[in-house]
């Protein structure tokens, strides 16, 4: 696929995304938002696809918002035109043109349907620290910085962070590093839990690319995508019977299809499975079990 901003390149059933501005270091523009928007749309629709990379060309991951437009970098209406009001003058908020466009990113990469893991080289900043969060590992370099830097700009954090960021990293912790706004070191980011491992740089996409191929070469496709979203849904249960009603339609559905007697005859028989349900034609007939919410 041919991109202004990003890399969309597919190798052993890996797609490796990586944003691709490297002399602005990789800062986040409305082109890169729909390309990203594009690129995992289009991989979940691949069945070739069985795990997803995203990285930084050059030093950095991606160094937040384009400010290039200086003053007027969030003003939306400067940018784009007046959004709409309602009749007595205030904003419309449930007008579009007032919605994120990180938020739109990283609400993409949550309904994903393939595992997401992050290959964080560089700095890492504003959006491009919260775009992280919804990816389901993250891996860091040595030379990663980290910043939740929205206090220091004098906005608030975007993209969905403030339900992703408590649940990763527990309140206190969210807290600290939105309220300082400060860059921390990959490091401060393993001690916090945000990252899971930090390695060098000429290791971090070989480590990317093990973890990957491992889902690929020993997993059921379809197993993979309702685990990925049990888990991330879950999160926002507000009692263990939600998880129960899911697990039990999910064994039920499942332990009738020819990917779990594949899986059971592969183990009696000593021999690597050849799981043959897709993603694009075989989910269970329960998913998606959840009400899209709309944004209004």
């Amino acid at each position: 696929m041919s991109y202004e901003t990003i890399k969309y390149e597919v190798d052993e059933q890996i797609l490796t995304i990586t944003l691709n501005r490297p002399d602005k270091l990789n800062a986040f523009t409305g082109t890169m938002q729909a390309e990203l928007i594009s690129a995992f749309d289009a991989a979940d629709k691949d069945d070739n696809i069985r795990a997803i990379i995203v990285t930084g060309a050059g030093r950095g991951f991606c160094a937040g918002a384009d400010l290039s437009s200086g003053a007027d970098t969030f003003d939306r209406d400067a940018r784009r035109g007046p959004v709409k009001r309602l009749p007595d003058g205030k904003v419309d908020y449930s007008d579009p043109q007032v919605r994120d466009g990180g938020g739109q990113v990283t609400l993409r990469i949550f309904k994903c349907l393939k595992p997401v893991i992050a290959a964080v080289n560089g700095p890492a900043v504003g959006i491009g620290a919260t775009m992280l969060l919804p990816m389901d590992i993250r891996i860091a370099s040595e030379n990663a910085r980290i910043g939740f830097v929205f206090s220091q700009r004098g906005i608030v954090p975007e993209a969905a962070s403030s339900w992703f960021l408590p649940r990763l990293v527990g309140i206190a912790q969210a807290l600290e590093w939105c309220f300082t706004g400060r860059v921390f070191p990959a490091q401060e980011a393993l001690a916090g839990r945000l990252v899971s491992r930090v390695v060098p740089p000429d290791e971090l996409l070989p480590t990317a690319r093990a973890l990957a191929k491992e889902i690929a070469a020993k997993t059921a496709p379809v197993s993979v995508a309702l685990i990925r979203q049990m888990m991330w849904r879950m999160l926002g249960a507000d009692d263990p019977m939600e998880a129960h009603k899911i697990d039990s339609r999910g064994i039920y559905a499942r332990g009738r299809s020819d990917d779990v007697k594949e899986g059971v005859v592969s183990f009696l028989e000593k021999r690597p499975a050849q799981f043959k349900n897709k993603v694009s034609s075989d989910m269970p007939d329960y998913f998606p079990w959840w009400d899209e919410r709309e944004y209004k």
